[in-house]
């Protein structure tokens, strides 16, 4: 790296972006099991799995992390269908693109 003053926040960022990334795949490896146990069990545990689906949803810029995400909300459905709505809503407030957000035309 040169002493280019203008590639300084570059770096800078580029280590964010980094951190981040390596965050998001800790987060994973810590929820995965979390998921698992929740849907492996049959968790009926509300309390718990907004709680969990609240965390996930934090990392939802993390493909992987998405696939929990769906998975746990897919289980959430048969227990509470207006909670697992509110969850997908949050996601697409949160993670969607306005492009996606439009409706398409037939």
């Amino acid at each position: 790296m040169t002493n280019n003053p203008e590639e300084k926040p570059l770096g800078w960022i580029r280590g964010l972006v980094e951190e981040r990334q390596r965050i998001a795949e800790r987060a994973f490896v810590q929820y995965t099991p979390v998921v698992e146990g929740i849907i492996g069990t049959d968790s009926k545990d509300v309390r718990h799995i907004e709680r969990t689906l609240d965390g996930l949803l934090d990392f939802c810029f993390y493909d992987p992390m998405v696939e929990l995400f769906r998975r746990l909300c897919r289980h959430y459905y048969f227990i509470d269908p207006a909670a697992a709505a509110y969850y997908v809503l949050s996601y697409r407030e949160m993670w969607d693109s306005e492009e996606s957000q439009e409706p398409s035309s037939p």
